[in-house]
Protein backbone atom coordinates (compact mmCIF):
# COMPACT_ATOMS: atom_id res chain seq x y z
CA UNK A 1 0.00 0.00 0.00
CA UNK A 2 3.26 2.32 0.87
CA UNK A 3 4.40 1.82 -2.45
CA UNK A 4 1.02 2.07 -3.98
CA UNK A 5 1.22 5.96 -2.42
CA UNK A 6 4.68 6.53 -3.02
CA UNK A 7 3.96 6.14 -7.48
CA UNK A 8 0.78 7.76 -6.89
CA UNK A 9 2.56 10.94 -5.14
CA UNK A 10 5.68 10.52 -7.84
CA UNK A 11 2.90 10.76 -10.70
CA UNK A 12 1.32 13.80 -9.62
CA UNK A 13 4.46 15.56 -9.54
CA UNK A 14 5.80 14.59 -13.00
CA UNK A 15 1.76 15.52 -14.08
CA UNK A 16 2.39 18.75 -12.28
CA UNK A 17 5.97 19.74 -13.95
CA UNK A 18 4.42 18.80 -17.16
CA UNK A 19 1.84 20.79 -17.03
CA UNK A 20 3.20 23.76 -15.66
CA UNK A 21 6.08 23.46 -18.27
CA UNK A 22 3.44 23.52 -20.99
CA UNK A 23 1.69 26.51 -19.49
CA UNK A 24 5.08 28.20 -19.39
CA UNK A 25 5.56 27.71 -22.86
CA UNK A 26 2.26 28.66 -23.77
CA UNK A 27 2.46 32.32 -22.62
CA UNK A 28 5.88 32.52 -23.25
CA UNK A 29 4.80 31.78 -27.20
CA UNK A 30 2.22 34.51 -26.98
CA UNK A 31 4.71 37.09 -25.49
CA UNK A 32 6.98 36.79 -28.15
CA UNK A 33 4.56 36.79 -31.10
CA UNK A 34 3.01 40.16 -29.30
CA UNK A 35 6.57 42.09 -28.88
CA UNK A 36 7.28 40.42 -32.66
CA UNK A 37 4.26 42.43 -34.04
CA UNK A 38 4.95 45.59 -31.97
CA UNK A 39 8.63 45.44 -33.35
CA UNK A 40 7.29 45.17 -36.92
CA UNK A 41 4.30 47.21 -37.23
CA UNK A 42 4.92 47.89 -41.08
CA UNK A 43 3.99 44.13 -41.10
CA UNK A 44 0.25 44.81 -40.02
CA UNK A 45 0.13 48.62 -40.59
CA UNK A 46 -2.80 50.18 -42.97
CA UNK A 47 -2.07 52.48 -45.76
CA UNK A 48 -0.74 56.15 -44.69
CA UNK A 49 -2.77 58.85 -45.16
CA UNK A 50 -0.36 60.26 -48.24
CA UNK A 51 0.03 56.93 -49.59
CA UNK A 52 -3.52 56.85 -50.24
CA UNK A 53 -3.39 60.13 -51.83
CA UNK A 54 -0.57 59.20 -54.41
CA UNK A 55 -2.07 56.30 -55.35
CA UNK A 56 -6.03 57.59 -55.72
CA UNK A 57 -3.91 61.14 -57.78
CA UNK A 58 -1.95 58.19 -60.00
CA UNK A 59 -6.29 56.39 -60.65
CA UNK A 60 -6.85 59.70 -61.47
CA UNK A 61 -3.91 60.69 -63.61
CA UNK A 62 -4.60 57.26 -65.33
CA UNK A 63 -8.22 58.53 -66.19
CA UNK A 64 -7.52 60.90 -69.21
CA UNK A 65 -5.72 58.16 -71.30
CA UNK A 66 -8.63 55.35 -70.28
CA UNK A 67 -11.65 57.12 -71.09
CA UNK A 68 -10.05 60.17 -73.44
CA UNK A 69 -11.12 63.85 -73.36
CA UNK A 70 -14.91 63.12 -72.64
CA UNK A 71 -15.13 67.06 -72.06
CA UNK A 72 -14.94 67.24 -76.08
CA UNK A 73 -18.24 65.61 -76.75
CA UNK A 74 -19.54 67.54 -73.72
CA UNK A 75 -19.80 65.11 -71.54
CA UNK A 76 -21.11 64.78 -67.82
CA UNK A 77 -18.96 66.73 -64.87
CA UNK A 78 -17.81 64.82 -61.79
CA UNK A 79 -20.92 65.91 -60.24
CA UNK A 80 -23.63 64.52 -62.48
CA UNK A 81 -24.00 68.17 -64.08
CA UNK A 82 -23.60 68.32 -67.92
CA UNK A 83 -21.13 71.17 -69.19
CA UNK A 84 -24.22 72.85 -70.68
CA UNK A 85 -25.42 73.22 -67.32
CA UNK A 86 -22.68 74.93 -65.94
CA UNK A 87 -21.54 77.17 -69.20
CA UNK A 88 -22.92 78.84 -72.51
CA UNK A 89 -20.28 79.73 -75.20
CA UNK A 90 -22.03 82.45 -77.12
CA UNK A 91 -19.93 85.11 -79.25
CA UNK A 92 -16.40 83.46 -77.90
CA UNK A 93 -17.47 84.23 -74.72
CA UNK A 94 -17.63 81.84 -72.07
CA UNK A 95 -20.90 82.74 -68.96
CA UNK A 96 -21.17 80.79 -65.96
CA UNK A 97 -24.90 79.32 -65.87
CA UNK A 98 -26.18 80.17 -62.34
CA UNK A 99 -28.91 77.79 -61.33
CA UNK A 100 -30.55 78.65 -57.69
CA UNK A 101 -29.51 75.89 -55.34
CA UNK A 102 -32.82 74.23 -53.34
CA UNK A 103 -31.89 74.01 -50.62
CA UNK A 104 -28.85 75.78 -50.85
CA UNK A 105 -25.81 73.93 -50.61
CA UNK A 106 -23.78 74.06 -47.63
CA UNK A 107 -20.30 73.37 -48.18
CA UNK A 108 -17.20 73.05 -45.72
CA UNK A 109 -13.90 74.20 -47.63
CA UNK A 110 -10.20 74.87 -46.65
CA UNK A 111 -9.92 77.96 -48.23
CA UNK A 112 -6.10 78.89 -50.36
CA UNK A 113 -5.47 82.58 -49.96
CA UNK A 114 -4.42 84.96 -53.05
CA UNK A 115 -0.92 84.87 -51.22
CA UNK A 116 -0.52 81.50 -53.28
CA UNK A 117 -3.66 81.12 -55.33
CA UNK A 118 -2.38 84.53 -57.77
CA UNK A 119 1.27 82.48 -58.40
CA UNK A 120 -0.48 79.60 -59.62
CA UNK A 121 -3.41 81.23 -61.39
CA UNK A 122 -0.80 83.25 -63.66
CA UNK A 123 0.97 79.81 -64.25
CA UNK A 124 -1.89 78.43 -65.49
CA UNK A 125 -3.19 81.02 -67.76
CA UNK A 126 0.41 81.67 -69.59
CA UNK A 127 0.38 77.76 -70.20
CA UNK A 128 -3.37 76.96 -71.02
CA UNK A 129 -4.56 80.49 -72.71
CA UNK A 130 -3.10 80.75 -76.05
CA UNK A 131 -4.60 77.52 -76.87
CA UNK A 132 -8.29 77.66 -75.63
CA UNK A 133 -8.37 81.46 -75.06
CA UNK A 134 -12.28 81.34 -75.09
CA UNK A 135 -12.95 78.15 -74.92
CA UNK A 136 -12.15 77.67 -71.34
CA UNK A 137 -13.05 78.78 -67.53
CA UNK A 138 -10.70 79.97 -65.20
CA UNK A 139 -11.26 79.29 -61.45
CA UNK A 140 -11.59 82.95 -59.77
CA UNK A 141 -7.63 83.24 -57.74
CA UNK A 142 -9.58 84.80 -55.22
CA UNK A 143 -11.60 81.55 -54.45
CA UNK A 144 -9.17 78.56 -54.39
CA UNK A 145 -10.20 76.28 -52.11
CA UNK A 146 -10.65 72.68 -50.69
CA UNK A 147 -13.69 70.76 -50.72
CA UNK A 148 -13.51 68.64 -47.45
CA UNK A 149 -17.48 67.83 -46.36
CA UNK A 150 -20.78 68.77 -46.90
CA UNK A 151 -23.89 69.72 -45.02
CA UNK A 152 -26.26 69.02 -48.00
CA UNK A 153 -25.23 68.97 -50.84
CA UNK A 154 -27.07 68.90 -54.52
CA UNK A 155 -27.50 65.77 -55.33
CA UNK A 156 -28.74 64.64 -51.07
CA UNK A 157 -30.35 67.72 -50.50
CA UNK A 158 -30.60 68.39 -46.39
CA UNK A 159 -32.80 70.92 -45.93
CA UNK A 160 -32.53 73.21 -42.60
CA UNK A 161 -33.86 76.43 -40.64
CA UNK A 162 -31.98 79.38 -39.74
CA UNK A 163 -31.41 77.97 -36.45
CA UNK A 164 -29.77 74.43 -37.50
CA UNK A 165 -27.69 76.60 -40.13
CA UNK A 166 -26.55 78.83 -37.40
CA UNK A 167 -25.89 75.42 -35.17
CA UNK A 168 -23.76 74.06 -37.86
CA UNK A 169 -21.64 77.30 -38.14
CA UNK A 170 -21.02 76.91 -34.55
CA UNK A 171 -19.99 73.47 -34.98
CA UNK A 172 -17.70 74.21 -37.89
CA UNK A 173 -16.13 76.76 -35.95
CA UNK A 174 -15.58 74.40 -33.13
CA UNK A 175 -13.76 72.17 -35.34
CA UNK A 176 -11.80 74.88 -36.24
CA UNK A 177 -10.20 75.46 -33.08
CA UNK A 178 -9.25 72.51 -32.77
CA UNK A 179 -7.91 72.04 -36.34
CA UNK A 180 -3.83 72.65 -36.85
CA UNK A 181 -2.72 75.23 -39.99
CA UNK A 182 -1.83 72.97 -42.53
CA UNK A 183 1.52 73.23 -44.74
CA UNK A 184 0.67 71.91 -48.10
CA UNK A 185 3.15 70.68 -51.42
CA UNK A 186 1.70 70.71 -55.00
CA UNK A 187 2.19 66.68 -55.47
CA UNK A 188 1.41 67.48 -59.40
CA UNK A 189 -1.56 68.89 -61.83
CA UNK A 190 -3.70 66.42 -63.82
CA UNK A 191 -5.97 66.92 -66.47
CA UNK A 192 -9.65 64.83 -65.80
CA UNK A 193 -11.76 63.23 -68.21
CA UNK A 194 -14.23 65.88 -67.61
CA UNK A 195 -11.68 69.03 -68.66
CA UNK A 196 -11.02 69.89 -65.29
CA UNK A 197 -7.47 71.16 -64.31
CA UNK A 198 -6.97 69.69 -61.01
CA UNK A 199 -4.32 70.33 -58.30
CA UNK A 200 -3.94 67.26 -56.07
CA UNK A 201 -1.52 68.13 -53.09
CA UNK A 202 0.23 66.64 -50.07
CA UNK A 203 0.36 67.32 -46.65
CA UNK A 204 3.64 68.65 -45.05
CA UNK A 205 2.55 69.31 -42.13
CA UNK A 206 -1.08 70.32 -39.94
CA UNK A 207 -4.21 68.09 -39.81
CA UNK A 208 -4.65 65.45 -42.49
CA UNK A 209 -7.89 65.73 -44.64
CA UNK A 210 -8.94 62.98 -43.14
CA UNK A 211 -8.96 63.47 -39.81
CA UNK A 212 -10.58 67.22 -40.87
CA UNK A 213 -13.51 65.40 -42.91
CA UNK A 214 -13.82 63.15 -39.45
CA UNK A 215 -14.33 65.48 -37.14
CA UNK A 216 -16.70 67.60 -39.74
CA UNK A 217 -18.77 64.63 -39.74
CA UNK A 218 -18.70 63.76 -36.08
CA UNK A 219 -19.99 67.58 -35.63
CA UNK A 220 -22.55 67.72 -38.72
CA UNK A 221 -24.69 64.39 -37.93
CA UNK A 222 -27.34 65.08 -40.29
CA UNK A 223 -24.98 65.26 -43.73
CA UNK A 224 -25.32 63.48 -46.14
CA UNK A 225 -24.07 59.95 -45.41
CA UNK A 226 -22.22 60.04 -49.27
CA UNK A 227 -19.70 62.88 -50.18
CA UNK A 228 -18.62 64.03 -52.91
CA UNK A 229 -14.88 63.09 -52.72
CA UNK A 230 -12.54 60.47 -51.44
CA UNK A 231 -11.54 60.97 -47.84
CA UNK A 232 -8.29 61.66 -48.51
CA UNK A 233 -8.04 63.47 -51.40
CA UNK A 234 -7.42 67.34 -51.18
CA UNK A 235 -7.54 68.97 -54.87
CA UNK A 236 -8.78 72.33 -56.08
CA UNK A 237 -9.66 73.31 -59.30
CA UNK A 238 -7.54 75.49 -61.32
CA UNK A 239 -9.58 75.62 -65.08
CA UNK A 240 -12.04 73.60 -66.96
CA UNK A 241 -11.79 72.63 -70.22
CA UNK A 242 -15.07 73.46 -72.62
CA UNK A 243 -13.60 72.78 -76.15
CA UNK A 244 -10.98 71.95 -78.63
CA UNK A 245 -7.45 74.10 -78.54
CA UNK A 246 -7.06 75.96 -81.49
CA UNK A 247 -3.68 76.12 -83.80
CA UNK A 248 -2.28 78.44 -85.79
CA UNK A 249 -1.27 77.16 -89.40
CA UNK A 250 2.46 76.40 -88.67
CA UNK A 251 1.01 74.05 -85.30
CA UNK A 252 -1.67 71.84 -86.80
CA UNK A 253 0.67 69.01 -86.84
CA UNK A 254 -0.43 69.03 -82.94
CA UNK A 255 -4.20 68.94 -83.53
CA UNK A 256 -3.48 65.02 -84.97
CA UNK A 257 -2.83 64.10 -81.56
CA UNK A 258 -5.14 65.70 -78.99
CA UNK A 259 -4.54 63.67 -76.29
CA UNK A 260 -1.20 63.67 -76.21
CA UNK A 261 -1.18 67.48 -76.50
CA UNK A 262 -3.05 67.88 -73.15
CA UNK A 263 -0.56 65.51 -72.05
CA UNK A 264 2.00 67.83 -73.26
CA UNK A 265 0.71 71.23 -71.59
CA UNK A 266 -0.11 69.35 -68.28
CA UNK A 267 3.98 68.61 -68.37
CA UNK A 268 4.63 72.28 -69.02
CA UNK A 269 3.05 73.50 -66.22
CA UNK A 270 3.87 71.06 -63.36
CA UNK A 271 7.41 71.78 -64.51
CA UNK A 272 6.61 75.29 -63.51
CA UNK A 273 4.49 74.71 -60.52
CA UNK A 274 4.58 71.03 -59.01
CA UNK A 275 6.62 71.11 -55.68
CA UNK A 276 4.67 74.61 -55.00
CA UNK A 277 4.03 75.13 -51.15
CA UNK A 278 1.25 76.44 -49.57
CA UNK A 279 -0.26 77.28 -46.34
CA UNK A 280 -3.63 77.03 -45.33
CA UNK A 281 -5.29 78.66 -42.02
CA UNK A 282 -9.02 78.81 -42.59
CA UNK A 283 -11.82 76.70 -42.68
CA UNK A 284 -15.15 77.86 -44.72
CA UNK A 285 -18.39 77.11 -43.89
CA UNK A 286 -20.20 78.61 -46.80
CA UNK A 287 -24.18 78.57 -48.16
CA UNK A 288 -24.40 78.32 -52.08
CA UNK A 289 -27.44 80.18 -53.35
CA UNK A 290 -26.67 78.97 -56.36
CA UNK A 291 -25.28 75.70 -57.47
CA UNK A 292 -21.56 75.36 -57.75
CA UNK A 293 -21.28 79.19 -56.29
CA UNK A 294 -17.38 78.81 -55.44
CA UNK A 295 -16.68 77.46 -58.82
CA UNK A 296 -18.98 79.72 -61.19
CA UNK A 297 -18.58 83.05 -58.93
CA UNK A 298 -22.31 82.39 -57.68
CA UNK A 299 -24.19 84.00 -54.95
CA UNK A 300 -23.09 82.74 -51.57
CA UNK A 301 -22.63 83.60 -47.67
CA UNK A 302 -19.56 82.52 -46.14
CA UNK A 303 -18.54 82.47 -42.46
CA UNK A 304 -14.50 82.20 -41.97
CA UNK A 305 -12.85 80.22 -39.62
CA UNK A 306 -8.92 80.61 -38.38
CA UNK A 307 -7.28 77.08 -37.97
CA UNK A 308 -6.40 76.86 -34.07
CA UNK A 309 -7.45 80.37 -33.36
CA UNK A 310 -10.00 81.32 -31.01
CA UNK A 311 -11.66 83.93 -33.19
CA UNK A 312 -13.47 83.95 -36.18
CA UNK A 313 -14.36 85.98 -39.14
CA UNK A 314 -17.80 85.91 -40.82
CA UNK A 315 -18.89 88.09 -43.86
CA UNK A 316 -22.21 89.28 -45.22
CA UNK A 317 -23.81 87.36 -48.17
CA UNK A 318 -21.97 88.73 -51.60
CA UNK A 319 -21.97 87.48 -55.19
CA UNK A 320 -18.44 88.00 -57.05
CA UNK A 321 -18.98 90.09 -60.12
CA UNK A 322 -17.72 89.56 -63.41
CA UNK A 323 -15.58 86.65 -64.76
CA UNK A 324 -12.24 85.21 -62.54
Amino acid sequence: MARVRNWWSHSKTVVLIWLTSALLFYFGLQFVLRNSSLNYPSAVSTMSDSERRSKLYDKMESDLNEHGAAFLEHGETSQSLSLSDLFTLKDGIVTPVLKAAKPPVRANVLYLSTEFSVPISEAVRSIFSPYFDKVIWFQNSSLYHFSMFHASHHITPVPATEVEIEGEATAVEAVAKALCPLKIVLDRVLLTPTGVLLGCWQVASGTDPVTIRAKLRTALPRAPKNQLYDNAILHTSFARLLGPPKFSPTELHKASDQLQFFHELVTRLNNIIRGFEADVSELWYVEEYDVLALALNGRMKVRRFKLAASKSETSEDHKVEGKA
